[in-house]
């Protein structure tokens, strides 16, 4: 396969409004539409696309595979020897559409495949992503307008957290004059110099790791510095001494909570470090942002949200080694902002954009998703 045929298939999924693309050996080109994945003969337009492009019609063999990843690889200057050694290989990856994807390809059973995301072709504001839930934009924003500290987005894989940073940074960028440095791997969303001045910095391309990238950015005079992912215990330790001396730091983790997010967090360190860990993470965390996306009843997906406001009251609980009581916290802290995530798919339910069913899959306490729906 050449890259024609490669961006006609990832062109498709552009047009059928899907999230990734799965090629792997033994089953047809797959999508991920609101959430589930249909083989392309499911979609309307498959049979048209595997009539324009032979041998899409039915399951890819491994030489098919292949020939996309070399076509993939070669497109962005990755050497398919380079893949063969490290077994994997994360790049940004564009069509003649101008329409990017992330792309991680790995092996399986010994054969190489291929995950495609797609990402929007322009950054959506936070009005557009949150303005279903009330209070939510304004809160976010107020996590932008910081002027140091450190704002973690979590939540599972695909959830949005990027998209989160993104029109974050993307309004720090219009509306203030700061320095800022991103650290991506790979660059998912391209922002033009605003009010601001944005560094984007690729792991690979332009620094090692994300722990190198860190250290560096700090002799470069950012005022906020976005890291793609708290990977590593060093990356953990530079982001807090920098949230801790006078710099806005995003990032994010993939936990489901405001309260497992504290303890991940505290957990990267050895045991005996801990209690000073927690001491620096109440310092240095302004807030937490958990996200997940709900199927809607309508067709596509909505946020449900975990909102976390660091109090001083927060604070002592973090200092103290008590997670378990974040979110009681956040129960009586509606005022300052925060809501739980049970309590984010209980309006999602009163306000009829998805279902009791399938909000109960994303649910943290069913009891307490329960109180809320009969409210």
């Amino acid at each position: 396969m050449n890259t024609k045929v490669v961006d006609a298939l990832l062109a498709f999924a552009v047009e059928r409004s899907a999230s990734d693309v799965h090629i792997v050996h033994g089953a047809p080109p797959a999508y991920r539409v609101d959430g589930e994945i249909y083989r392309l003969d499911e979609l309307p337009g498959g049979d048209r696309l595997a009539v324009d492009h032979p041998g899409l019609d039915g399951p890819l063999d491994t030489g098919d595979v292949e020939a996309v990843a070399r076509a993939m690889l070669a497109a962005v200057g990755v050497s398919y020897d380079e893949f063969l050694m490290r077994k994997n290989a994360d790049f940004a990856y564009h069509i003649e559409s101008g329409d990017r994807f992330r792309v991680n390809a790995y092996f399986n059973n010994g054969a190489p495949a291929l995950a495609c995301r797609v990402l929007p072709a322009r950054i959506p504001s936070m009005q557009e992503l949150f303005g279903m839930l009330p209070g939510v934009v304004a809160t976010i924003e107020r996590f932008a307008k910081l002027p140091y500290g450190m704002v973690l987005v979590t939540g599972p894989t695909g959830s949005g957290k990027s998209t989160t940073l993104a029109s974050m940074v993307d309004f720090i960028n219009r509306h203030y004059r700061k320095h800022i440095v991103t650290l991506e791997d790979p660059i998912e969303y391209t922002y033009p110099h605003g009010k601001s001045i944005v560094n984007q910095r690729e792991l690979g391309r332009d620094v090692i790791s994300f722990a190198d990238g860190l250290r560096a950015a700090l002799r470069e005079d950012p005022d906020v510095i976005l890291v793609g992912e708290m990977r590593d215990l060093e990356t953990v330790e530079i982001a807090l001494h920098a949230a801790k001396t006078g710099h806005l730091v995003l990032s994010t983790l993939h936990t489901g909570s405001a309260a497992e997010t504290v303890e991940r967090v505290v957990s990267m360190f050895p045991p005996g470090q801990q209690a000073m860990a927690r001491l620096d993470l109440a310092d240095a965390l302004q807030g937490v942002i958990s996200q997940q996306l709900v199927r809607k009843k309508a067709g596509g997906r909505v946020p449900a949200m975990e909102i976390l406001v660091v109090t001083p009251a927060v604070r002592n609980l973090i200092r103290e080694g008590k997670p378990h009581q974040i979110p009681t916290a956040i129960q009586t802290g509606r005022d300052e902002g925060m809501v739980l995530m049970d309590k984010s798919l209980s309006e999602l339910i009163r306000r009829g954009m998805v279902s009791e069913e399938d909000a109960r899959e994303k649910v943290v306490d069913k009891r307490r998703l329960a109180e809320y729906t009969k409210i």
